[in-house]
């Protein structure tokens, strides 16, 4: 007996440039670091040339995102396929099991964190034969109502403050669901990214180095993941080359520093890609946000802004 995936679909994008949350290619690459006339610390994979203090650095593209899939399983006479999520936050499962689409079983259900649950099982072919099958996915429990008990605090250090270079309505490269109220930040690569609501970290990538627009680099953004206790998630993206400090399953609070701010994935310059989402039928979209701003007084950013953070 001999089972195949032929059109297996992953239906999670929790924004264009972090596709990296779905998994991430593990390769290993020679990069070199060296400070630039500011004192800034500057990555590249191409020799520098002649220059003082430059280190070479054997860095891995990208680390092992926690597993999402349908994995197909025998059993006596049955074939079993089942929902595995290693994630540290509910997925739901969408699967499709058979021969063609009049006999093909479906099922449908939301799988609690670190755990498995059997989607279909159907009797064994006998001999050798292929059994085709197919799933969706997506983060979080569906439905999460976004539900804050205060605004949310700005994404850095406190008595710092950054411009808002793209926030709603303005979309320039915001203009799908799931990064339409996303807000970016221009800050200098090195600056420290704090929590801006407490939570639980599902899924981080710390290993990418280099950013720009070419189509390679969409899947190259470094990013922390945190599910907040109503059940939306919060993404924090483009961070700089191995300076993650916080892992999957830890919890963290409000104001704690998760990371350093970069210029890694699909990227135009150092800034921070802030985005809060939830899961609305099988499509992980974004929601508004409202940040704490001067005196504790609630505020909407709108580009252009540079509020310090309290």
């Amino acid at each position: 007996m001999r089972l195949t995936a032929t059109n297996r679909r992953g239906w999670l994008i929790v924004a264009a440039c972090l596709c990296a949350v779905l998994g991430a290619s593990v390769a290993t690459a020679q990069v070199y670091r060296y400070k630039d006339k500011d004192g800034s610390w500057v990555y590249t994979d191409q020799p520098p040339g002649t220059r003082d203090s430059v280190e070479s650095l054997a860095v891995s593209h990208g680390n092992a995102p926690p597993k999402i899939a349908v994995v197909p399983r025998s059993a006596e006479g049955e074939i079993q396929f089942v929902a595995v999520n290693e994630c540290y936050c509910k997925v739901e499962f969408d699967v499709r099991a058979g021969t063609d689409a009049r006999s093909a079983l479906t099922e449908h259900a939301v799988v609690d964190p670190r755990s498995e649950k059997i989607m279909i099982t159907m009797p064994a072919p006998k001999g050798v034969g292929n059994i085709p099958f197919d799933f969706g996915f997506a983060f979080g429990e569906p439905g999460a109502r976004h539900a804050p008990r205060r605004p949310y605090r700005l994404p850095y250090a406190t008595a710092r403050s950054f411009t808002v270079t793209q926030a709603p309505p303005d979309g320039i490269t915001h203009t799908d669901p799931s990064s339409y109220y996303a807000i970016d930040f221009a800050m200098p690569i090195g600056s420290a990214i704090h929590a801006a609501r407490d939570g639980t970290v599902v899924n981080v990538a710390y290993r990418f180095h280099r950013g720009g627009f070419s189509p390679q680099m969409v899947d190259e953004a470094n990013f922390v993941q945190i599910l907040h206790d109503d059940g939306t998630m919060a993404i924090y993206a483009h961070l700089q080359l191995d300076t993650v400090r916080v892992r999957p399953g830890q919890r963290v609070r409000r104001g704690e520093y998760i990371a350093n701010s970069g210029n890694t994935g699909f990227s135009g310059g150092p800034h921070l890609h802030f985005v809060v989402l939830r899961n609305v039928g099988m499509q992980n979209v974004s929601v508004p946000v409202t940040f704490e701003g001067p005196g504790g007084k609630p505020i909407t950013l709108h580009t252009g802004d540079s509020i310090e953070a309290n």
